[in-house]
């Protein structure tokens, strides 16, 4: 029996082969005066706008991009079928590092400023032929051959204009912020720019020694009078995973409503989260809890520096848990976004002594001219020495790195302006 005559199946003009190296020609012209066609058909319509949040003028189209063009793509012809006109302008992103270090590699460093903008200018065009080109073949319909591009002269002129209209209405200001650094780049990265890998880090106890001249109205009585009773011996103890922090070090930070104990233990005090104790001493240690305070009776405390001569006090932050650590957090404004916020409210210098090639500054103590990860052993060895560690190991944890290099970021204040999101300016309309 023939069997394909049993079975009933539709007939289609679809050839049986796709063939499609010969009919893709054909299908791209047809398409190249559809969306022209549709502006005609649907003009005097409703608007409707789809801005396309443009893709980088870098490199081959990727899945990403695909998905992008394609979900963008079925929005557009879906409000055209439901009457609407809607125009879709493509647009390229042609600024930034990526396409500065392409043009570093093979040209140099040392271009003249005006030659190297050139090249620049020359690379993304190249790049946004190759990527339009591709997006045609994947039938998105759009003003491919009309799009806006950040490095049109009239769009950077319109930048430039936008910008003057908000700083003349007292939104721009200067200031500092602690942000994602590459050494490699010697430059700040987006938070799209940061992936995150494991790093084995130095974990590090550190001991910060009580400040006997105290002015703090409390200090006789905190811990029942232990505290002053014993001041020779006091240590507050901070955990780290980045030791070249450390100098920048200006606070203390505790948490208001966190329970924290005097313990004695080998032959001295140290102030700890009382949830935490046997997680910093060891389930075996011989230890005692001589008394307990709850963090916000310990505010403005005083402590010595463990390697400088320069007093910190110990501060307040709703950051602080007892997930890990000791319960007490180092707090260095010029080395982490929560430090910074913190700083911010009790005034603590917001100094950085790293550089942007990642090297401490020359009036750095001890670690001028050290890269932070040469400084970590520096610091630990500083802290031997003065008797300030009170243990130390390694830690295997998440880390941000740089997307471009694959190599550890550090976290270091830079000055840089800023558009203020949180004020009301002079209540300006602004016009182009």
């Amino acid at each position: 029996m023939d069997y394909k005559n049993t079975v009933n199946l539709l007939e289609t003009p679809f050839p049986m082969r796709g063939d499609l190296a010969r009919r893709e020609p054909d299908m791209l012209n047809k398409w190249k005066d559809r969306y022209q066609k549709l502006r005609q058909i649907t003009k005097g319509r409703d608007k409707f706008i789809l801005h396309d949040g443009p893709p980088y003028a870098n490199g081959d189209i990727h899945i990403g991009h695909a998905v992008n063009k394609i979900l963008k793509d079925i929005i557009i012809r879906s409000k055209t079928i439901a009457g609407f006109d809607a125009p879709y302008v493509p647009g390229w992103d042609c600024h930034g590092l990526p396409i500065e270090l392409s043009i570093e590699k093979e040209f140099g460093k040392n271009l003249d400023p005006k030659i190297f903008r050139q090249k620049c200018r020359e690379f993304a065009e190249r790049h946004i032929d190759a990527q339009r080109r591709d997006f045609i073949r994947l039938g998105i319909l759009g003003d491919w051959y009309n799009p806006y591009k950040t490095m049109n002269f009239a769009t950077e002129a319109d930048i430039v204009r936008s910008l003057g209209e908000i700083y003349n209405n007292g939104f721009i200001f200067r200031g500092v912020k602690p942000v994602h650094w590459c050494i490699d780049c010697s430059s700040a990265l987006a938070e799209a720019e940061v992936e995150y890998q494991d790093k084995i880090s130095p974990m590090i106890y550190v001991k910060f020694n009580l400040n006997k001249q105290q002015n703090h109205p409390k200090y006789n009585t905190l811990f029942e009078g232990k505290l002053a009773l014993f001041s020779d011996k006091v240590n507050a103890v901070i955990w780290t995973t980045t030791p070249w922090t450390l100098p920048a070090n200006q606070a203390i930070c505790l948490g208001s409503d966190i329970e924290y104990s005097l313990v004695y233990f080998q032959d001295e005090y140290l102030i700890l989260a009382t949830k935490l104790i046997k997680n910093v001493l060891g389930e075996d240690a011989v230890f005692e809890v001589v008394a307990t305070e709850i963090g916000l009776n310990l505010e403005k405390l005083l402590f010595i520096h463990p390697f400088y001569d320069k007093v910190v006090s110990i501060i307040l932050g709703e950051h602080v848990t007892t997930d890990s650590g000791t319960g007490l957090v180092h707090t260095a404004p010029a080395h982490g976004h929560e430090d910074y916020i913190v700083g911010l409210k009790y005034n603590l210098d917001l100094h950085n002594p790293v550089g942007d090639d990642g090297k401490f500054i020359a009036n750095t103590m001890f670690l001028a001219g050290l890269t932070v990860w040469q400084a970590n052993n520096e610091v630990i060895n500083l802290l031997k020495a003065r008797s300030r560690l009170l243990k130390s190991g390694q830690l295997e944890h998440s880390y941000p790195h740089c997307w471009r290099h694959k190599t550890p970021l550090i976290f270091r204040t830079t000055a840089q302006w800023f558009i203020s999101m949180d004020k009301l300016g002079h209540q300006h309309q602004f016009t182009l």
